[in-house]
């Protein structure tokens, strides 16, 4: 046996992509209400305060897949795979709809009180995420995002009522969604829209430095609320190769793949290391850095890694070939000619995931935990049922790498598929571009009957989890 009898097997979901419902019991708006659908999308995600000014046909998170709804439903379909972990996320304006109240919002925590039983009900583990791009838009209109220093204060209020209230039904937490994605997709990851003239480098790594010291404030009250508690970080990984065998790209990938590396060395080993002081000068980023933060990221590390992986990178330094670069998800790459892509352009790199999870070990020698990985495909339903045999072969092939990386002695915590129902995509609003095993009736204007259906993945997934593993 090569996984743990009590390895985690399961799926994932973000609140703000599938809840729905929202302006539902108070629910106050998050970023992703006001952003539209593909092919505006686009554009309102790299420039917020033009989607702030905006006002669109059409918004695909208002009702989503109505998962506020119809969460009994679905939570039974994903107990009839057999799932043991459920990671979801806390969404930030149904539980504090401004972000700076003294008082949550009570109906919004009873709907996870009641998701959270529900789970329970069929022995499923919760993993919960606190921040899973969903700032309250009322704090990105008025105080800038996580590029106000107050947002620490208000993320702190926020996670003790909810560690709190959750201690018991909750063991498995992250602090922040893919905390590198605030110097990819800013507007999603941070809250932070750009005026004309500013140092957007400086920007963003402050806005990074208050989501860190928040992640170590959450991580001091959550063990202080349980010890038993485990806390995680979140990374968008994917190992950045370099183009070449020719040294200077081969530099080039090192100090890319340390561009996302130190969020997590920051999380994992309670510092900021040594290769940020050349890079934040070359960024002409100064840091303000109050009396205690540094201290505070020291004593409160995380408990274990967790991270998405959708596919490796590459780079060059050759200027002519950079002007191929292409940007298949939130990372710009160089087309890799070994590698297939999938319908949007994401290339496909199994392999890449054992590259990375030993990366990740070696790194940091904490637990893994695989949290988003999936493929995004136009699925065609046909007699109720949807033949995805190229999501099968996706993951199949994926697994086969993660079960190698841990024969190659990486420590792995659990699996959760991304999107193990359909749901909107966080990138392109779309509900096309599909990674469920249950398919979901509605298309990308919000038309359809909403009803689940199971794909062929669906009844594969069940026996690879039945048999932890071992029939893939």
């Amino acid at each position: 046996m090569t996984l743990k009898k009590d390895f985690l097997w399961g799926g994932a979901v973000a609140a703000n992509q599938c809840e729905g419902a929202y302006q539902k019991d108070g629910k106050g708006l998050g970023i992703v209400d006001i952003l539209p659908v593909a092919p505006e999308r686009r554009e309102a995600i790299f420039d917020l305060k033009k989607a702030m000014e905006t006002t669109y046909d059409f918004y695909p998170s208002h009702e989503s897949i109505d998962f506020y709804h119809t969460y009994k439903e679905d939570i039974k379909l994903l107990a009839e795979m057999g799932f043991k972990v459920f990671r979801t996320s806390i969404n930030g304006p149904r539980s504090v709809p401004k972000g700076d109240e003294l008082e949550p919002n009570e109906a919004g925590l009873k709907f996870y009180d009641a998701l959270f039983d529900e789970l329970k009900k069929y022995d499923i583990e919760p993993l919960v995420t606190l921040n899973h791009f969903d700032t309250p838009m009322y704090l990105v209109e008025n105080y800038g995002g996580w590029r106000s220093r107050e947002l620490i204060t208000f993320y702190e209020r926020y996670a003790k009522v909810v560690l709190e209230r959750y201690k018991d039904k909750v063991k498995y937490w992250l602090t922040h969604n893919e905390i590198n994605m605030i110097l990819h997709i800013s507007s999603i990851g941070g809250g932070l829209y750009f005026e004309e003239g500013e140092n957007k480098a400086q920007i963003q790594f402050q806005a990074a430095h208050h989501q860190l010291v928040a992640s170590s404030a959450a991580t001091k009250i959550a063990k202080e609320i349980n010890p038993d508690f485990m806390i995680g970080c979140m990374l968008a990984a994917g190992e950045i190769y370099p183009y070449t065998c020719h040294p200077d790209d081969v530099m080039k990938a090192v100090k890319e793949n340390q561009k996302q590396y130190f969020f997590i060395d920051v999380q994992s080993r309670g510092a900021y290391p040594s290769y940020t002081r050349r890079m934040f000068e070359e960024l002409n980023v100064k840091l303000e850095i109050e009396p205690g933060d540094l201290e505070l990221l020291k004593a409160y590390p995380v408990d274990f890694i967790s991270f998405s992986y959708y596919s490796s990178r590459l780079t060059s330094t050759d200027p002519e070939l950079n002007k191929q670069l292409q940007s298949g998800n939130a990372f710009a790459s160089l087309k890799n000619p070994y590698l297939e892509a999938s319908d949007w352009g994401w290339q496909i790199d199994p392999v890449g995931l054992r590259v990375t999870m030993n990366e990740l070990y070696d790194r940091y020698q904490k637990p893994l935990f695989i949290v988003e990985n999936g493929l995004g495909a136009h699925d065609e339903l046909v007699n109720e049922t949807v033949e995805d045999d190229y999501r099968i072969d996706y993951m199949k092939k994926h697994l086969e790498q993660m079960i190698e990386a841990v024969k190659d002695g990486v420590d792995l915590i659990g699996y959760t598929s991304w999107g193990c129902i359909d749901l909107v995509s966080a990138g392109t609003g779309e509900m096309a571009k599909r990674y469920g095993f249950i398919y979901v009736d509605r298309d990308n204007q919000g038309q359809g009957t909403n009803k689940r259906y199971r794909k062929k993945s669906f009844h594969w997934y069940k026996e690879v989890i039945n048999s932890n593993g071992e029939t893939l």
